[in-house]
């Protein structure tokens, strides 16, 4: 995962303690296995965030779940790589908590990666007891053999996985079937034969939250960087409170931060000469390691589509649940809701929103996405004016999500010139 195994069972064992949550250290006695996550294409350990605390909220020790990440547009030429590394992770956690076999998870682009590692040799398939293949690749038997549950979303009814328990959900799009609460109950049931005592992301009196600070999509850990975690005003978004600064480690990671899980963080990422990157989550709730701050290089990745400019504010939206912007998803910038059908249609799969002024000339557009940004998968681009000046404010921002409720997320006005900003908006 990044930050060493002993820094995350001292702090894990510390939230068990405030929580009655089995601890890392008490896992060889504990009947759950490891579980690894295998994201798609784009992907991160992120897609699996919410799943991870459900998990750990139902008696998962939170030191045995982990994510297997990799630079999925290289896949073609690292897929051995990135099963050698597999392979030793398997192998680590196996050894470090006494289980028999570990339980394996895959999304889209990572069923390739995974049904390939088990079909590769029975050795590797031996060391799995469950697979659980989220909306990706078919199969005419069971991968390697293993007992697998399929998870499918929208498209094709006729998707399968020959032998494998097969489930379907109609009104659930791509990546929601991976952080769904429907998705969850039945992978829970799936690896340990019973019903969930809660689909909740059940709160800790304190949440000690790691992660990797990222460039997207490669994965690659950024160096050369500080990162500061500060507490911010529900009202505001402005900083309230004193703060905390974490070391980032040669492949990106950082942490476990001791954070109040009922309290909104910004994280500031800040690099010589670079526009400091702040990103802004809503409470943890309880201890989380796979947050991932992805960021880019200057005038590299998306961030060099973005028109900056003193007098405006840049934003990015990230939710792992698909906006559906003509089907009751609403998305308000400064009283209004700049989703439609066009900028954010169903088929579009969009889980990444980047709000800027295009062009910089000080109008909003909402007729249509910026083409250059609605061309990457998982992506669209909006033409919203959003002030900035010279004087820090607020950008009010509120998002009521399909089915769900309103949240209010407001941050600071930040010039885009000098600031970039990005919210991570709640699955669930």
């Amino acid at each position: 995962m990044g930050i060493t195994r002993r820094t995350l069972i001292a702090a894990t064992t510390a939230a068990a303690a405030a929580s009655g949550v089995a601890a890392p250290a008490a896992a060889r006695t504990s009947r759950t296995r490891p579980v690894i996550f295998i994201h798609g294409s784009a992907g991160s350990a992120m897609q699996f965030r919410t799943q991870a605390k459900r998990l750990a909220s139902n008696g998962y020790p939170i030191g045995v779940i982990e994510a297997q990440e990799y630079d999925s547009p290289s896949i073609a030429t690292i897929l051995p790589a990135v099963w050698a590394e597999l392979d030793a992770r398997i192998a680590r956690l196996l050894a470090a908590t006494g289980a028999d076999r570990v339980d394996l998870l895959a999304h889209s682009l990572g069923t390739f990666v995974t049904q390939g590692y088990l079909n590769s040799s029975p050795e590797r398939a031996a060391r799995v007891a469950h697979y659980v293949n989220l909306d990706g690749r078919t199969a005419t038997a069971l991968p390697g053999g293993v007992e697998t549950l399929a998870v499918w979303g929208e498209g094709d009814p006729a998707r399968a996985v020959t032998g494998a328990r097969n489930v379907y959900f109609p009104d659930q799009s791509h990546t929601q079937t991976v952080s769904s609460e429907e998705s969850f109950t039945e992978i829970y049931r799936f690896l340990t034969g019973r019903e969930p005592r809660t689909t909740r992301v059940v709160a800790q009196r304190t949440a000690y939250v790691s992660g990797r600070v990222v460039l997207f999509p490669s994965n690659a850990g950024v160096t050369g960087a500080r990162l500061e975690a500060h507490p911010v005003s529900p009202l505001t978004g402005h900083r309230a409170g004193r703060g905390l600064t974490a070391d980032i480690a040669p492949d990106g990671s950082f942490g476990p931060l001791p954070l109040h899980p009922h309290t909104r963080y910004e994280f500031a990422l800040i690099r010589p000469g670079q526009s400091t990157h702040h990103f802004y989550f809503e409470p943890f709730r309880r201890s989380d390691t796979f947050v991932r701050l992805l960021t880019s290089r200057p005038g590299e990745g998306i961030g060099a589509l973005v028109d900056t400019s003193e007098r405006h504010t840049a934003l990015t939206f990230q939710r792992q649940k698909e906006w559906w912007g003509a089907e009751g998803d609403e998305l308000y910038v400064n009283g209004r809701n700049i989703l439609n059908g066009a900028n954010a249609p169903r088929a579009k799969r969009v889980i990444g929103i980047f709000a800027f002024d295009d062009g910089s000339d000080g109008v909003t557009d909402l007729t249509a996405p910026i083409p250059e940004i609605f061309a990457v998968t998982f992506m669209s681009g909006i033409d919203v004016f959003i002030p900035s000046y010279r004087r820090l404010s607020t950008v009010s921002i509120m998002v009521r999500g399909r089915g769900d409720g309103c949240t209010y997320l407001p941050v600071p006005n930040w010039p885009s010139d000098r600031h970039r900003v990005s919210i991570e908006v709640d699955d669930h």
